[in-house]
């Protein structure tokens, strides 16, 4: 009777290490894919300007690029999902999605900051 009780248990141990399995190669994937997308310089400049809302021609004021690159790059970021749109009249408006992800591109851009500027990176103490 012992022993089925400890086959059960080492079953269920199994199945819940292969759905975390499954989870972390998922997680895995959904950051290399966002990476991806953080992975041009228009769309990671793109990024950092919508922490507030912006239309296409602000935001071409502010890039390093066209109209049309801009408009272009805000279609990707949507259908990725790292970017919301709304209609305001005849313009749309844009704006990032995530804090997560706003931070996430502060922090690349404070890592490339290191490496432009020549500053020591940080490290914490181990």
């Amino acid at each position: 009777m012992r022993a089925h009780n400890n086959d059960s248990a080492v079953a269920d141990d199994v199945q819940q290490r292969s759905a975390e399995d499954r989870l972390d190669g998922e997680r895995y994937a959904v950051a290399a894919e966002v990476l991806g997308h953080l992975a041009d310089p228009t769309r990671l400049h793109l990024l950092r300007l919508l922490s507030a809302e912006q239309d296409v021609s602000t935001l071409t004021a502010q890039v390093a690029a066209s109209r049309s690159s801009v408009s272009q790059h805000l279609g990707r970021l949507r259908l990725a999902g790292l970017v919301h749109a709304r209609r305001d009249g005849r313009r749309m408006l844009y704006r990032i999605t995530s804090d997560h992800l706003a931070a996430l591109v502060t922090e690349a851009l404070g890592y490339a900051d290191h490496g432009v500027r020549g500053i020591p990176h940080h490290r914490g103490s181990r």
